[in-house]
């Protein structure tokens, strides 16, 4: 069994319960039943509507049974024609809400949180899927070699289509709830709409929505209220929000602190943390251009937790739990972490995929380190190396570690095109 230093411990009676295993009550009142939650991850198993599969139904159930204190759904979009690719979940008004209830009912099966991430493109939506994205202003992407995915050109979007995304998001808000997940979370970093709102490098606007910090946060402030109201004040909500950009002209983890004085006056119940985007892509630990103020000394890059050095502020100023999601692998690290104050919880995504039991195997002492296979395989190909382990656990299988990256390469291109194609042949039918 893992033993935990003294500093990361609590003696109850005779019994030490490390930190990771406390609850965590959240401002609305309900309680979580312990620190590690299962981060959101693009699963790539929707059928070519867009609905949820039985696929999803399995993985879901598997880590219904993991003992984690919530699961996060994958990036769920508001938006049919603005996906992070073509197996996303869509949450509208044309969607089969039999699935998605199958969909909450199997990653709820064990008693469990379940919460469904709501998220839209703007501008980081292919080509093959837009060819008009919407975005705060007319900059388009600046991408690292090495990525296949193609990216238009976006339009500005207007004020009336402004207002129009965050009743998408209220809406879908409102359908998760009634077909049974258990919470939503509005994804407002990684350089999807919100978080490009943020940014000043992405959001050159001079009306009411740009300039300021309070201006470019106008979008994600009215959109958690129009949520709230929706839903109700007894349903968790919760934003995925960069620390920093990571980028030179982004939004800092100085503007991050100086927003959460803004969400404290929210009716926020958690708040994420992570950090980059397509552009910069941190949170799988690389930087690949100008990290700008945010940048960490040379001594420092190689820890694990990539975010967990900018928490600390954040947390001390807000008002609702913060987790942190990023690169945690040892448990010494986590327990380090929630002992110190720097975080509330621990978001871990990968590697569920390699061991979908994790928190259960942490949480019993059984194990005092994660996996990860993210050294041993090239960056621009972990996306296909873990959509493949989606593919295995959704189809009943076990992970499988030995898969090469060349191999998962292959594999998912051959299937990402193909559901490209699909999708392409099933709206031109629907069209017609």
């Amino acid at each position: 069994m893992a033993m935990f230093h003294p500093l990361y411990v609590q003696q109850i009676g005779t019994t030490l319960m490390s930190k990771l295993s406390s609850p965590l009550t959240l401002p609305n009142g309900i309680t979580l039943p312990n620190r590690i939650f299962k981060a959101a991850m693009s699963e790539g198993l929707a059928d070519v509507r867009n609905d949820s599969t039985p696929r999803i139904d399995a993985l879901y159930r598997r880590w219904a049974e993991s003992g984690a204190g919530m699961l996060l759904s994958g990036n769920v979009q508001v938006d049919r024609f603005h996906l992070e690719r073509p197996g996303n979940v869509v949450l509208d008004g044309a969607s089969d809400l039999a699935a998605m209830r199958a969909y909450a009912k199997a990653g709820t099966s064990a008693g469990n949180h379940l919460w469904m991430q709501l998220s839209h493109t703007g501008r980081q939506v292919d080509q093959q899927i837009n060819d008009a994205p919407l975005a705060p202003s007319v900059v388009e992407l600046d991408l690292p070699r090495g990525l296949t995915a193609t990216f238009a050109r976006p339009r500005e979007i207007t004020e009336p289509e402004i207002f129009n995304v965050i009743e998408q998001f209220a809406f879908a808000a409102k359908l998760a709830r009634e077909t049974g997940f258990t919470g939503v979370q509005l994804h407002a970093a990684h350089g999807y709409i919100i978080s490009q709102f943020l940014s000043p490098l992405s959001n050159k606007r001079i009306d009411q929505w740009g300039g300021s910090l309070e201006n470019r946060a106008r979008l994600l402030l009215t959109t958690i209220a129009a949520v709230r109201k929706t839903v109700g004040p007894d349903f968790p909500i919760s934003i995925k929000l960069n620390s920093s950009d990571f980028q030179k002209g982004g939004f800092t983890n100085e503007e991050c602190v100086e927003l959460v004085d803004m969400l404290n006056n929210s009716t926020l119940d958690l708040l994420e943390l992570s950090g980059g985007s397509l552009e910069q892509p941190k949170v799988v630990g690389v930087a690949l251009k100008d990290e700008g103020v945010d940048a960490r000394p040379a001594s420092t890059i190689a820890r694990e937790a990539y975010f967990v050095d900018y928490s600390a502020q954040v947390r001390a100023k807000a008002k609702m739990p913060v987790m942190v999601t990023g690169g945690f692998r040892t448990v010494t690290v986590m327990e380090e972490a929630l002992a110190r104050g720097k975080l509330d919880a621990i978001g871990i995504g990968r590697p569920m995929l390699i061991d979908p039991e994790l928190p259960r195997r942490i949480l019993s002492g059984e194990i005092d380190q994660a996996p990860s296979h993210d050294a041993s395989i090239n960056l621009f190909q972990l996306l296909a190396w873990y959509n493949a382990q989606f593919e295995r656990l959704g189809d009943g299988n076990a992970p499988d570690p030995s898969l090469t990256g060349d191999d998962a390469a292959a594999l998912f291109a051959t299937r990402e095109a193909k559901a490209f194609a699909d999708l392409r042949t099933f709206r031109k039918q629907q069209a017609a």
